[in-house]
């Protein structure tokens, strides 16, 4: 399927590697709203699996006990998730729910097991989990250092190169919306469009209903402290 290949992580894979996934994959649809897994789930021989999202997209977030939601990240289509509790088979630590109707290709614990035998997928898998920690890592540097519109900033910029696929060409419109641009960085959404308002003041990004368009990448890269022009290919 393109839209796997068109993704960095699974495109660099090899072909027979690739092949074998998706000749192995079942498919599962989820509604909007649907959940896929609850935080405190314990592993399931047949119940987990390794997922990629062949259309749509899914949320993971962490809710506290009183109710607050936190939302870690979206992933899209392309993507490929669930390989961390069938490595640790340790509880799930994050809902998944989908946020528009989604379709799911499922490789079962077993399959994804045997494919782990072959150093060339295990090697990817490790490159895969290296990636996202440096992610999170990034994340929680910009809590501790960055201020608010930066922090913004910059995931606006994760944002248009598809948040975890971290696309090299990058999209103008960002549709995702500005409640979970707000759970995303721990911020009130009140304060969230305070810090979008001045971004568009600035003429780097433009307001619309329902989505966010990016204007000027250069001003947007300037606001966001440390990010390289070169990273941005529109």
């Amino acid at each position: 399927m393109k839209v796997f290949f068109d993704n960095p992580w699974f495109g660099s894979l090899p072909r027979s590697d690739a092949d074998a996934l998706l000749a192995a994959a079942t498919r599962r649809h989820l509604a909007q709203g649907e959940i896929l897994f609850r935080q405190g789930e314990t592993f399931s021989e047949s119940r987990d699996g390794f997922f990629g999202v062949a259309r749509g997209s899914i949320k993971f977030s962490v809710v506290h006990s009183d109710g607050n939601e936190a939302l870690l990240a979206i992933i899209e289509a392309g993507n490929w998730f669930g390989e961390v509790i069938l490595l640790d088979r340790h509880p799930r630590t994050t809902t998944l729910v989908a946020l528009e109707d989604t379709e799911l290709l499922v490789i079962s614990a077993k399959v994804f097991n045997v494919m782990m035998q072959r150093n060339t997928f295990a090697q990817a898998i490790a490159v895969l989990e290296a990636r996202r920690l440096r992610s999170t890592f990034g994340v929680l540097a910009d809590i501790a250092l960055r201020s608010t519109r930066t922090r913004i900033a910059r995931r606006l910029i994760l944002l248009a190169h598809g948040d975890l696929t971290q696309s090299s060409s990058g999209r103008r419109t960002i549709s995702t919306s500005q409640d979970n641009i707000a759970m995303m960085l721990g911020v009130s959404r009140t304060t969230l469009n305070k810090e979008l308002q001045a971004l568009a003041k600035m003429g780097a990004i433009e307001l619309r209903y329902g989505h966010i368009e990016i204007k000027d990448m250069e001003l947007l890269v300037e606001a966001s402290d440390s990010f390289r022009t070169s990273e941005w290919k529109a």
